[in-house]
This record gives structure tokens, sequence and C-alpha cells, in this order.
């Protein structure tokens, strides 16, 4: 049985996200969409909570992809959950430098962990976590940019 992490903050979860999620789950049997807290990123967040019930929500009809969140460094969430493959999608050029970066230490830790990219359909590479919590907090619809849009969760940011 191959399985597969796909880590994020998912702060909160895109249409882009979706996509890369959907695509793992036609080659992987189990892709498990781990909460990984980035202490880098911003503090204005959606809790680890709701953005596990954005994710499993959004993932619903994805029968073999499961939302989990942990703490700690990614390849030992691979080990605990039995993956031996890190997925990562990758949206612009820039991405690539910072990907390879990630993934010669997590070779280094982890020389059994895979990373496998995806690169983002044209129409998702402009969407971002961090532009949709911009778009919500000056009162702009993120219709078409989440695929829960309309979830309770988000009326509330």
């Amino acid at each position: 049985m191959s399985a597969a992490v796909f880590p994020g903050s998912f702060d909160p979860i895109t249409v882009g996200h979706l996509d890369i999620i959907k695509r793992a789950a036609q080659v992987f049997d189990t892709v498990y969409v781990s909460i990984l807290d980035n202490p880098g990123k911003d503090s204005e967040r959606l809790s680890v909570e709701d953005r596990l019930e954005l994710i499993s929500d959004a993932i619903k009809d994805i029968p073999n992809a499961i939302a989990k969140a942990s703490s700690g460094l990614l390849v030992d969430h691979c080990r605990e959950v039995g993956a031996n493959v890190i997925i990562r999608g990758i949206r612009t050029g820039a991405d690539v430098d910072y990907e390879a970066m990630l993934e010669e230490v997590n070779t280094r830790i982890a020389p059994d962990i895979t990373t496998v990219y995806l690169i983002s359909k044209a129409e998702y590479s402009h969407i971002s976590s961090s532009l949709v919590r911009q778009l919500i907090k000056i009162g702009i619809s993120i219709e078409g940019l989440v695929p829960n849009a309309d979830h309770i969760i988000l009326r509330r940011v």
C-alpha cells in the first residue's frame, strides 16, 4: 500500500491545494493532508481545529484522502503515518528553489522518504492562502479561490 503526505499550513485550504490532493489521490492509495505548524508564518491564522474542519469538508468526496494535524518534523510525521513520499505543489519558479532546499534537508534527515512535485495548473498558480486571508480581511469575495467559500468558519474570519 502506498501512502503520501501533502503537508502545509492550509490557512485556509485553496482550490489549488484541492487540485493537488485530487491528483495525488489518483497515484497513491492514501494521501494524508497534514497540517504542520509553521512558526515562520504570520500569526493571524485559523485555529488548527478550524483548518482540519475546512480540509475535511473539502476532501469529503476523495475517499483515500485523510486530514491530519501534526507538530514536529515532517519526516517524523511521514513515518508515524507510514508514508514514504512527500507531495509538494509548485506554483511558480520561486517555489522551485525553496522546495529544493527543503528536499535537501529532508533527504539528509530521512533518505528513505522521497519528495514528489506536482506543478500547479495555470489557473491556480496565483492563488495562495495568504491572498485569501487578505481578501477576507478587506471584505472581497473568495468564491472560486477556496473549495468551501460559504463555510461558516470562513465567514467568522
